[in-house]
């Protein structure tokens, strides 16, 4: 299957099931405290829906606007903007008619569910198929380092030995641990047998983003093909597994981490690819697409370990990982409100982008998980229209014991309604722009 239909229909699967689940966290507390759900939709509705039923006093169905779901709750001012029934005097069963408190529980229950799930689902994944990482010992050439990071003092075939002075597991995690952890020193063992701890400056991940360096250490491996992406360039040039490359463009691969500079520099550009099989020399075009992209798997030449758990430890695995995984995105965050940041937003593109090119159910949760903890970590902004909008209005009206006005919410859904509208057209417009000019 193409590669593009395998992510399509990941996101699609792994965004309805996280929006269904979040929006029954709303409508679980408000069936609790006997608050009456009109409806309850997955995507929106506007104008007509694909599939509604009415079961009791609730609708549901399935709305043809893939851009979320939404509960409908009678007596509060949400994205319906339902001015009518806001007119009209409260009734009992409303959300207005409500203990404040109970109203923060119903507000809460979505990111709340999203959270616990993203972290239940890290669990899983522990203990079914546990942990991979490469040591120093799986990777006997080490790193290839950019010029920026030789200047620190590391060379090209350092092995990761330590960070912070404690064993570092996995070698293949430094790049992520420099830009989003704070790394204050490395020890690394040169290829002449030599150790030596090595001091990181304050704020590298910012300096690494600002240079565009997201991957200061790439390993060193020799350009050998494990597989090829179906209805890609590789497969369209005849390229098999075991092929190993030689050169692109005239210009000699003798590592995997030369060949991407090379590719990136032909997007979409027929060149000529020479490599090796069976030990002949071949050639033949290849076409490069518009991300840069030839379509084939490394070779890894290391062993990847594989760590397995049992049920307890899973847990407590999984609750680190999921809480490293909330931290580290909450950390670069503020990227996003940089220059630079603001252009490498994504909208569903790079949502999609995030799943694997082919069917694989451990890839598919873990990317599941990362996305259920950005939706709670999203949701709980305090923008109105958000979850987070209608917490921060519940927490002011609990300390000061007043309400705020009905209009001033009507204004306030409206303004940040328009401003996720609009954050949604931009972000899915850089995807646009990169597609046809990156």
């Amino acid at each position: 299957m193409d590669p593009f239909l395998v992510k399509a229909i990941q996101l699609i699967l792994s965004l309805s099931f996280l929006i269904v689940l979040h929006e029954l966290g709303h409508f679980v507390p408000a069936k609790l405290f006997k608050t009456r759900v009109e409806k309850f939709f997955l995507f929106f509705d506007v104008k007509f829906a694909l599939f509604k039923k009415k079961i009791g006093d609730t609708v549901y169905g399935i709305g043809w606007l893939p851009l979320g779901g939404y509960v409908k709750i009678s007596g509060m001012i949400d994205e319906s903007m339902d001015k009518e029934q806001m007119a009209q005097p409260p009734r009992e069963w409303e959300f207005r008619s409500k203990p404040a408190w109970q109203r923060l529980i119903i507000m809460l229950g979505g990111v709340t569910v999203n959270l616990i799930l993203g972290f239940l689902i890290y669990m899983m994944i522990m203990f079914v198929w546990g942990t991979a990482y490469v040591g120093p010992e799986e990777m006997p050439e080490g790193f290839a380092v950019v010029d920026s990071f030789e200047e620190y003092g590391f060379q090209d075939g350092d092995r990761i030995l330590r960070v912070n002075g404690k064993d570092f597991e996995n070698s293949l995690d430094i790049n992520k641990h420099l830009f989003m952890r704070d790394v204050e020193n490395i020890t690394v063992l040169h290829q002449n047998g030599q150790e030596e701890t090595i001091e990181i400056p304050e704020e590298i991940g910012t300096q690494m983003f600002q240079q565009g360096i997201m991957q200061p250490f790439v390993p060193i491996m020799a350009p050998v093909l494990d597989s090829i992406q179906p209805g890609l360039a590789a497969e369209k040039a005849g390229l098999k597994k075991g092929d190993k490359l030689i050169s692109l463009n005239d210009v000699e691969i003798g590592y995997w981490h030369e060949l991407a500079p090379v590719s990136q520099q032909n997007k979409e550009k027929e060149v000529e690819l020479v490599y090796e099989r069976d030990g002949e020399i071949k050639s033949t075009t290849i076409t490069p697409n518009e991300e840069g992209r030839l379509g084939f798997v490394k070779n890894y030449e290391f062993d990847i370990q594989r760590k397995s758990y049992g049920l307890v430890q899973s847990i407590s695995k999984g609750f680190d990982y999921g809480y490293w995984t909330l931290r580290d995105y909450v950390y670069q965050f503020k990227y996003v409100f940089t220059k630079k940041g603001a252009t490498q937003l994504g909208g569903f593109g790079a949502i999609g982008g995030l799943f694997p090119d082919t069917w694989n159910w451990a890839g598919f949760w873990h990317t599941t998980a990362l996305l259920s903890i950005i939706l709670a970590f999203m949701n709980i902004l305090p923008i109105p229209a958000l979850d987070g909008g209608h917490v921060m209005f519940l927490l002011y009206e609990m300390v000061t014991g007043r309400k705020p006005n009905d209009k001033f919410m009507e204004v306030a859904q409206m303004v940040g309604f328009f401003l996720l509208i609009a954050l949604v057209l931009y972000a899915n417009g850089n995807d646009i722009y990169r597609w046809l000019f990156d």
